[in-house]
């Protein structure tokens, strides 16, 4: 665009390309405004360029975004082996060794846990599929009776999807044990396998990857990369571990306690209390309860009150015993951000997404720790809740 006064116009017109001509004024003089058409289709082409570009970006992301999912956790598989790996490294042995011995070992007990209780945890799921479509209507009856609606146990059902043929075939499926499900889910195989091979990619040839990665950047940007590349692994993956460690110990001890009082399908409820303890904030051990809660409180409101005073009562020797010493040397994640955590993963991703939302925000929270700056908090901050309030500034 040029812009140009009377004098210029008497300049020799086969000088001037083709232009369109828009005649104003400004402050009482004349001006022509002229559009140089080659320079408003360059600039037409590189904007089309630019929404292609960002079409095709968007097209790639919606064709990869599974696969990127299943890399993210491998990521996250490779830097929870990260730990054990180093601690072998230090005492002599090569990456190499450390990481076959390490996710090795990760790998043959997830294997003997699967061949042990493998077919007692899908033999129960199935009896529980199957006891859905009679646990809803004893629900819904229970409403009926304390609140006098009308509801229809047929119509919720149906409205729920709990199809008898359905629920059959999915009883079917996981009443086979492990084979039988990764028979008829054979993309969950396939997933398996591609998480399996990263995470040992990931962290077998690490530090290889962090070095070429770092060779595309400056000294400077190479310096912050290597020590966020720190940051999250020494951080985020003891997050991990420790979790996985409590949700552990949380589901031995959950379970136990369901087997002993009776609960009907014992084991799978005792790994979702585990689970939804350790990675839902705040709520996780009491959701994790509703469950066995609702499978008993009909039959035995007794036992439905055991499960909770003992949830209860496991929370607070978790919290003032197990976390302190497993998770000594690991940092901890805001209760608030945590929860939004799960929530946003679980948007994105779904389930999986919740379970890897706090770990997500874990790394970002380290390295906002270590590039931020925190200031010490003046007495009336302090006093923000307190029955006292803080003196008058004098």
């Amino acid at each position: 665009m040029t812009m140009s006064t009377p004098d210029a116009d008497n300049a020799s017109s086969s000088e001037i390309p083709p232009t369109v001509v828009v005649p104003t004024t400004k402050g009482g003089l004349n001006v022509t405004v002229r559009f140089d058409r080659a320079s408003v289709w360059r600039s037409g082409l590189v904007l089309m360029g630019l929404v292609a570009g960002l079409l095709l970006l968007l097209w790639l992301f919606s064709m990869l975004s599974h696969f990127l999912f299943l890399v993210l956790l491998a990521w996250l598989l490779s830097i929870a082996l990260e730990p054990g790996i180093r601690w072998l490294v230090q005492r002599g042995r090569s990456r190499g060794v450390a990481t076959g011995i390490v996710g090795g070992s990760a790998l043959l007990v997830a294997l003997a846990l699967a061949v042990v209780f493998g077919q007692l945890f899908f033999n129960q799921i199935a009896d529980f599929v199957i006891g859905v479509p009679e646990l809803t209507t004893s629900v819904i009856d229970w409403v009926n009776a304390r609140f006098g609606t009308a509801l229809d146990p047929a119509t919720i059902s149906s409205t729920l999807n709990l199809d008898p043929s359905q629920i059959a075939l999915w009883a079917g499926s996981l009443s086979g044990g492990v084979l039988g499900v990764v028979g008829s889910l054979s993309a969950v195989l396939f997933d398996l396998v591609t998480v399996l091979v990263f995470a040992f990619y990931f962290a077998g040839d690490g530090p290889n990857l962090v070095q070429h990665l770092a060779s595309w950047m400056p000294p400077r940007g190479q310096q912050v990369f290597i020590t966020i590349s720190e940051i999250t692994i020494a951080k985020t993956g003891g997050y991990v571990v420790s979790k996985i460690v409590l949700a552990a110990a949380s589901a031995l001890f959950h379970g136990i306690f369901f087997a002993a009082i009776g609960v009907p399908y014992w084991l799978p409820f005792a790994l979702f209390a585990g689970i939804t303890a350790q990675f839902v904030p705040i709520l996780g051990t009491y959701l994790g309860v509703i469950l066995p809660v609702l499978a008993t409180v009909f039959t035995s409101p007794w036992t439905a009150v055991a499960i909770i005073v003992f949830a209860a009562l496991y929370q607070q020797i978790e919290t003032y015993f197990f976390t302190p010493h497993v998770s000594k040397k690991t940092m901890d994640v805001n209760p608030a951000i945590a929860l939004g955590a799960v929530f946003v993963g679980a948007a994105i991703w779904g389930p999986l997404g919740a379970l890897i939302g706090i770990p997500l925000a874990a790394a970002a929270v380290a390295i906002l720790d270590t590039y931020s700056h925190r200031y010490e908090l003046v007495p009336d901050v302090l006093s923000v809740g307190d029955a006292t309030p803080a003196p008058e500034p004098t």
